[in-house]
């Protein structure tokens, strides 16, 4: 069971930064089910490739506990399955993450990149159809080999595996994403129970770019073993993908780990400010209200959402069906929109809404005003939205938005109209502040105004 991963960007050999491997050495990873190994068949400047080469013990898998194969000869060792989605995240996790200690510039550019999978399920036509329709969405280049070396779909038709070849120009975690979701759709013998913790690594991993798949029912569908019921979970999750949400900031973003960096930077102002009862306005799945917790200072934290799904997955990460009576009394959730009164809201120390009100239709951003500061008036807000001339540190076409539901993107002058216009109207004063490592040229890549009320 093979992998490779071919970059010509150059220097090539940056590939081992990003996937956290040197080239010139051989590493080997135990697994449940045997071994992976990775190595570089070449590595230089102008072109670098990285094999991920799984050993899989098929008799020791029958006779484990857990699983659910009963075969000594199966094809487990040779062909790509849910075995390689494990190795994936297991050896590469931290690339698949978008994550990378020494360039941590590098994994959100664009690269040269192309992958082969030696062996994949491919029964003849419909089997090159059912891989196109997977792969071809994501502006890959398809081409398929079948098992006994001849090219086409004719000579595939006998063969029940083809090598698949992909070739295109994204992030390495991209990539690394596209795989991990989709090769397991072609494996009809997963070798795990299909549970609620796959929908997590579905949505995790594929909700960036698989709620707009033209397939994207029929991946969720087989991804998840056919079982309805998450099938059903699964999509309407994806679906839900389209509402605000602190976990649908776009993937461009991942990898350099801005988010983080936007946590931390409210959380500090929070602190600083001295505030103990907070409103996280927009509250998705509920990372900043995760972020809070630790401290003491705040004695309530309140979340809003518009998006009742949102809010059950923001219970789960806050484990709130675990939660005492009074940590239940310190945490809750609210299930309200922005643009109409709330008198849930009146009474609160501070409002954080981070990275929301790009997500509001513009007509509606002055009913957003009125609720925040003139019907809940809390004595700081605390807004932070996207700098629009960062963009093109990102790669981004002129005038293209980071995230697909994004209304509007402002300059820094468009956001501090807005600001100051919006504090000299209901009796704040404002101050900015960047968030992200700053461009001479183009600003921080996030930018957050901080309302104070005045006396």
């Amino acid at each position: 069971m093979l992998l490779t991963i071919t970059t010509t960007h150059r220097p090539a050999t940056d590939l081992g930064y990003l996937l956290h491997k040197h080239p010139d050495r051989t590493q080997t990873f135990a697994l449940s089910f045997g071994k992976a190994h990775v190595f570089y068949p070449e590595a230089s400047e102008e072109r670098c490739t990285a094999a991920l080469l799984l050993d899989v013990n098929p008799v020791a898998l029958v006779r484990s506990r857990d699983s659910l194969l009963t075969d000594y000869v199966n094809d487990r060792p040779y062909v790509a399955s849910s075995f390689m989605s494990v190795a994936i995240a297991r050896v590469y996790g931290s690339a698949l993450g978008g994550r990378s200690k020494e360039h941590p510039e590098l994994v959100d550019v664009p690269l040269p990149l192309s992958a082969t999978v030696a062996a994949l399920p491919c029964r003849g036509d419909e089997g090159e159809v059912v891989l196109r329709r997977l792969f071809e969405p994501l502006e890959y280049a398809v081409s398929l080999q079948c098992a006994d070396g001849a090219d086409g779909a004719d000579a595939c038709a006998p063969s029940r595996y083809c090598k698949l070849h992909l070739a295109g120009c994204k992030p390495l975690a991209e990539l690394l994403s596209h795989l991990y979701v989709l090769i397991p759709v072609l494996d009809n013998d997963k070798h795990y129970w299909v549970g609620d913790d796959e929908i997590d690594k579905l949505v995790r991993h594929g909700g960036s770019w698989l709620a707009t798949h033209p397939q994207r029912d029929f991946i969720a569908r087989r991804y998840l073993k056919h079982q309805r019921s998450l099938t059903s979970l699964a999509i309407a999750r994806l679906s839900d993908g389209d509402q605000p949400s602190d976990d649908a900031e776009p993937q461009l973003e991942q990898p350099a780990r801005l988010n983080d960096v936007r946590m931390a930077a409210v959380v500090h102002t929070l602190r600083q400010s001295g505030v103990t009862r907070v409103l996280d306005l927009g509250c998705g799945e509920g990372r900043l209200m995760q972020e809070l917790l630790p401290h003491k200072q705040f004695s309530a934290i309140v979340g809003l959402d518009a998006s009742v799904a949102a809010l059950e997955r923001a219970a789960r990460r806050l484990k709130l069906d675990r939660a005492s009576d009074r940590a239940e009394d310190r945490v809750k959730l609210l299930h309200g929109s922005l643009a109409y009164r709330d008198r849930r809201l009146a009474g609160f120390d501070a409002a954080a809404a981070v990275e929301v009100i790009e997500h509001l239709d513009p007509s509606r951003l002055g009913a957003f005003e009125k609720v925040v500061f003139r019907f809940a008036r809390p004595t700081i807000v605390l807004v932070t939205t996207p700098n629009i001339e960062f963009n093109v540190k990102f790669s981004l076409p002129a005038g293209s938005f980071r995230h697909r539901d994004h209304r509007f993107e402002w300059t820094r002058a468009e956001f501090a109209a807005w600001a100051e216009r919006t504090a000299g109207t209901y009796g704040y004063q404002v101050d900015f502040q960047g968030v992200g490592d700053a461009d001479p040229e183009c600003g921080p890549p996030t930018q957050m105004a901080v309302f104070q009320r005045c006396a």
